[in-house]
């Protein structure tokens, strides 16, 4: 099949379009055939070797997480999804491997969700990763309440962006900093934009003069010791872009694969709660091109990749992909 694959740490240069090797389908997953997978930070950190303390890579590795497409084999064990059922997923392992940006992707059922039946393939790629980072911090770690005020950094980008919209349902009031070309936007995702930058202390103070209940950063840096400065008493404060919010007394997030947490996502999409933004998409062999525009950092929404059909028929796994399990195969006892 073909895909994305490195072989090796470095730039967007190291990514290859080409035959990549064909998943496994295991007894709790699913083999999918993906139409969009969405580009995160995370990928082209895991590129240039920067979670290499965290994920193990078994190269060559195919990138990416996110994705959206049609369930072509259920495992032996999977009752959950049958053929043809139009899923999203953040696929991620435990190691760097079977990434999504390949033709086909084996993905653990917890791992996956029904794909929101108003979004478009690619809007549908771009929601689990950051959807799930949002829905996660607001809801869990920040456990926003309605009637605070939280302040979100980077409101026009991917977590962001959803962030915005769901503390907007939770209730919240919500201040959120971008550049100034993107505060329509903000404002449109119901939020209230302040440019970011020398002098954000200052701008947050004059919306919020007794400081907010709860920061989410997504930037690190200044903008995580801003967040600290503007906290109200009793403030919490999380980070999922610097360790160096524990020297805060806050806390660092890494998001979680969730099956539970994505369908909820999706009917919060389907109900019109949130939506996805997408900036871009690039087909499959163009990739590397996708990786580049995301490390610019300037991107409002998601960054989109596309797998192009031959055909819109119902989609079959290829021969190859998939072997039944010999009779009387026993695993256990």
């Amino acid at each position: 099949m073909k895909g994305i694959s490195y072989t090796r740490y470095g730039g967007p240069e190291v990514l290859a379009y080409g035959e990549v090797r064909e998943p496994r389908v295991g007894p709790d997953s699913v083999l999918v055939k993906v139409r969009a997978a969405a580009v995160n930070p995370v990928d082209w950190k895991c590129r240039e070797g920067h979670m290499d303390r965290m994920l193990e890579p078994a190269f060559p590795v195919v990138p990416g997480w996110d994705v959206s497409g049609v369930v072509v084999q259920p495992g032996v064990s999977v009752t959950e999804f049958g053929v043809g059922d139009e899923v999203i997923g953040y696929v991620r392992e435990d190691l760097l491997s079977h990434g999504t940006f390949a033709e086909y992707v084996a993905a653990p059922l917890r791992t996956l969700a029904r794909k929101p039946r108003n979004l478009t393939w690619e809007q549908a790629a771009g929601l689990p990763l950051v959807g799930l980072t949002a829905y996660q911090v607001l809801t869990r770690v920040l456990q926003v309440r309605r009637g605070e005020t939280v302040l979100v950094h980077a409101a026009a980008g991917g977590v962001g962006s959803i962030a915005v919209q769901l503390a907007r349902h939770l209730g919240a009031r919500v201040i959120g900093t971008a550049s100034p070309h993107n505060h329509d936007f903000v404002r449109g995702l119901g939020g209230e934009p302040v440019e970011y930058g020398d002098g954000l202390t200052e701008r947050v103070r004059g919306l919020a003069p007794e400081g907010v209940d709860a920061a989410f950063d997504t930037v690190g840096g200044g903008a995580l010791k801003a967040s600290a400065n503007l906290l109200a008493p009793e403030g919490r404060l999380v980070s999922i872009a610097d360790p160096d919010v524990f020297d805060y007394g806050g806390r660092y997030y890494f998001v979680r694969p969730d099956a539970t947490d994505l369908l909820r996502l999706s009917e919060l999409a389907e109900e019109g709660v949130v939506t996805v933004h997408v900036s871009e998409t690039f087909p499959l062999e163009r990739t590397a091109d996708a990786h580049r525009l995301n490390e610019e950092g300037r991107t409002r929404g998601k960054i989109v990749v596309t797998v192009d059909w031959e055909t819109e028929e119902e989609p079959v796994a290829p021969e190859g992909l998939w072997q039944e399990p010999e009779e009387g195969l026993g695993l256990t006892g």
